[in-house]
């Protein structure tokens, strides 16, 4: 008989439990994190922990989705489905900027790259709702701008990598490697790496 697929349940303390073990994943890794310890952070017992999450890797991609979730709907808001190319793209370079610069974004990517090796499951998931998921999103903008014939782009999954890859120059490579000064990762760091990624990006696929 096929083993029965594990399932998140979803309680009055859901969010509770991914307060706690947000901060426990954060602190100490996917492998050397403890459920004893994630229930004492939630303030919850270990049976209401397991009577939401039967597995401890369902519960690290549920904190890295949630958040990688809301990072991309917050965006999503902002710019409609008919916002301004030029100011589309600098509202979702601000995001993606955002995220990948907070504390969570850093030791969340930190602790992926840290475990991709043993548990490459762990990666491909964090990859379709994080990355993947902004890819997902910036190509569908892309998609109506280019049908609104406000940008002119062959292909479509090839110039959103382009564009998130552009967001990062300068400050992934640094935080990656705990590198993130005030030189590196400053406002006018910040602003100079958008602005970049906002003119190369329409240089490249603007309508002439």
């Amino acid at each position: 008989m096929d083993a029965k697929p594990q399932l998140i349940v979803r309680g009055r303390k859901f969010d509770q439990v991914l307060d706690g073990a947000r901060t426990v994943f954060l602190r100490d890794g996917f492998e050397r994190a403890s459920v004893d310890d994630i229930a004492r952070e939630a303030g919850v017992s270990k049976a209401t922990l397991y009577a939401y999450f039967p597995d401890k890797r369902l519960l690290f991609m549920e904190v890295a989705k949630t958040e990688c979730r809301r990072q991309a709907d917050e965006a999503e808001a902002l710019i409609g489905g008919t916002a301004p190319v030029e100011l589309a793209l600098r509202v979702a370079a601000e995001k993606l900027t955002d995220f990948l610069l907070s504390d969570f974004g850093r030791r969340i990517f930190r602790v992926v790259v840290a475990e991709a090796e043993n548990f490459p499951a762990l990666a491909q998931e964090f990859y379709l709702s994080g990355p993947g998921l902004v890819h997902e999103r910036i190509a569908h903008y892309l998609q109506k701008a280019v049908a609104r014939e406000e940008l002119q782009i062959d292909d479509i999954d090839l110039a959103a990598e382009q564009f998130a890859q552009l967001c990062k120059a300068g400050l992934h490579d640094r935080l990656l490697l705990g590198l993130d000064d005030q030189a590196c990762c400053g406002p006018e760091m910040i602003k100079r790496v958008i602005d970049g990624a906002v003119t190369m990006f329409m240089a490249r696929y603007g309508r002439r």
